[in-house]
């Protein structure tokens, strides 16, 4: 292990956005197996002058500097390492850490805009190509860029010195101390409103660098501020999945406390819950409990009609955020190996894996042999993950010594499973042949099943075999066949030939689904909190036929 080296990371706590990107690209490095600096620019490669597009210093300095890469240097890493990483979506994970970029731009942005001036430096324009005195990776400097870029005769190198700490001016956090002195005239001027001035310093209390601060204003009332404040990103929080319940169920509760002239305080007394509880429910995006919300509408004598709506809001909230407990509860990544060593033992030869729910650690999938109809549909938005879906599913059909016959007439990494044991076709083009299809699935018996697994079903569903790809559904389980299917979400509803014929089975994988009619080709309803979310690759809803959707994780 005497090549592989672990980088350190730049101090970068008070810009989190630009830490997040870092981070990113730290654990991007990890799971493409730790590369040395010149083998990341090796994979880069030259100019047409033969030249190092980006020398090894240069990518150290990407991971290693606390300042803002550039982005197309920041670009060529990232695509490099995600193919290194075998991550599905390269160009999502380019996208991905463009977007952070962006964002970490605004941040420079912001927080230059608040810090004092400074003495101008010596220009560092050809910083990126200088020769490190210890080069990295333990290797001398050969790079044609660094080469290039020798010291001139007769120049003298200075030697460094810390710097006397006694000259060094201090750092001063301009935004934080104006938002401190922004605080503090608050709470001056909110001193005789307990009521309001507990809101405020709830407010406060969201970020821990002005817990003390906002303790203290509670204690005693404060000075007047000498500093005052400025746009800050301070107070900003995440949004809650739930924030346009959260904000009804906030407004239609603050409404009906004003209208029975409660305070905070009154209502604590009055309900049983705690007034700092009230308050925090009030400045913070979080959900109140059931119970107060009950006791709320007695204490407040709401009509039935209001009643209904405080706790169908209630329901509401409560069910989208669970849905992001379950979101956030699934393994961030899983390999097939590790997901089929999950299966119970008693699992048939059959059963399809599908998906790894987070709470139970546990995976799932159909059994093709059994159900409504010998079918299973994956369907989602472009790049969200249902080639990869597929590949688990055949995968795990292979590995239990069940035949699969391939389709893919787009290009598919279903089209790598061609040559392993077990595959007894595999059809690329955009035409499937009714007798190339009957060779196929000949030999199929309930004894020795034979699956067929498509990918892009869209494309085929006016092919000539289209007849004998709905009876392997609809004579399946007499003559041992299943058909498993992948189509995008832009191609329903399924009134294409052949397709609609799998509906039948009512069960399949919704992959980051954005429409809510979606669900009605796997046989199930879905709400609002299941659609309309951000294409995660691999993150998505499984059901199995029970009318439950579970939250699974793809592996891969």
């Amino acid at each position: 292990m005497a090549g592989i080296q672990s980088w350190r990371k730049p101090d970068l706590h008070e810009r989190p956005v630009l830490k997040k990107l870092n981070d990113g690209l730290h654990d991007l490095r990890l799971d493409a197996g730790l590369p040395s600096a010149r083998a990341i620019r090796d994979r880069i490669g030259k100019d047409a002058k033969d030249y190092w597009i980006v020398n090894h210093q240069a990518v150290l300095d990407t991971f290693q500097r606390p300042d803002l890469p550039k982005l197309g240097r920041l670009e060529l890493i990232v695509a490099v390492l995600s193919e290194d990483a075998s991550r599905d979506n390269t160009r999502g994970e380019v996208k991905r850490f463009k977007s952070l970029w962006k964002q970490a731009y605004d941040e420079t942005v912001t927080q230059a805009s608040v810090q004092p001036p400074t003495e101008p430096t010596a220009s560092n324009a050809n910083e990126e190509a200088k020769v490190p005195t210890e080069p990295a990776d333990g290797q001398h400097n050969q790079d044609a860029e660094g080469t290039r870029q020798q010291s001139a005769p007769g120049t003298s190198t200075r030697a460094k010195t810390p710097p006397d700490p006694d000259q060094a001016a201090p750092h001063v956090n301009y935004a934080e101390e104006s938002l401190k002195g922004l605080i503090i005239n608050a709470a001056q001027a909110l001193w005789d409103d307990k009521d309001a001035l507990r809101v405020f310093l709830g407010v406060v209390r969201r970020s821990e660098g002005f817990v003390r601060l906002a303790d203290a204003a509670t204690e005693r009332r404060p000075a007047n501020a000498t500093f005052y404040g400025v746009r800050s990103r301070e107070f900003e929080v995440d949004a809650s999945p739930a924030r346009h319940e959260l904000i009804t169920l906030r407004r239609l509760l603050n409404e009906r406390r004003i209208k029975s002239s409660l305070s905070f305080t009154d209502l604590g007394k009055r309900t049983g819950v705690s007034s700092d509880d009230w308050i925090r429910w009030y400045t913070h995006d979080e959900l109140p409990r059931r119970d107060a919300i009950v006791a709320f509408s007695h204490v407040t004598r709401l009509t039935l009609e209001d009643r209904v709506l405080l706790l169908g809001l209630w329901d509401a909230a409560h069910e989208v955020l669970e849905t992001q407990r379950r979101f956030e509860a699934l393994p961030t990544r899983i390999g097939f190996d590790e997901a089929w060593s999950m299966r119970e033992s008693a699992t048939p030869r059959t059963w399809a894996l599908a998906g790894v729910a987070g709470e139970e650690q546990r995976v799932y999938g159909p059994d093709l042999a059994t159900g409504t109809a010998p079918a299973f549909v994956v369907t989602g938005p472009p790049e969200s993950g249902r080639s990869t879906a597929l590949v688990n599913i055949a995968l795990s059909l292979l590995a239990a010594g069940i035949r699969v016959a391939l389709a893919a007439p787009e290009a598919s990494p279903l089209r790598e499973l061609a040559d392993r044991s077990g595959v007894v076709a595999c059809f690329v083009r955009h035409d499937l042949r009714t007798d190339e299809l009957e060779d196929a699935v000949l030999s199929a018996s309930p004894e020795e099943p034979v699956i067929v697994v498509i990918d892009d079903a869209d494309v085929l569903a006016k092919c000539e075999a289209g007849h004998l790809l709905k009876s392997l559904v609809q004579h399946g389980f007499q003559k041992g066949t299943a058909l498993v299917v992948a189509l995008r979400e832009d191609k329903l509803p399924l009134c294409l030939g052949w397709l609609s014929e799998t509906e039948k089975a009512h069960r399949g994988l919704l992959l980051s689904p954005q429409e809510r009619s979606t669900g009605n080709v796997i046989g199930v309803r879905i709400g609002d909190s299941a659609i309309g979310r951000p294409i995660t690759p691999g993150r998505g809803w499984l059901h199995l036929g029970d009318g439950k959707l579970m939250v699974v994780a793809v592996p891969g």
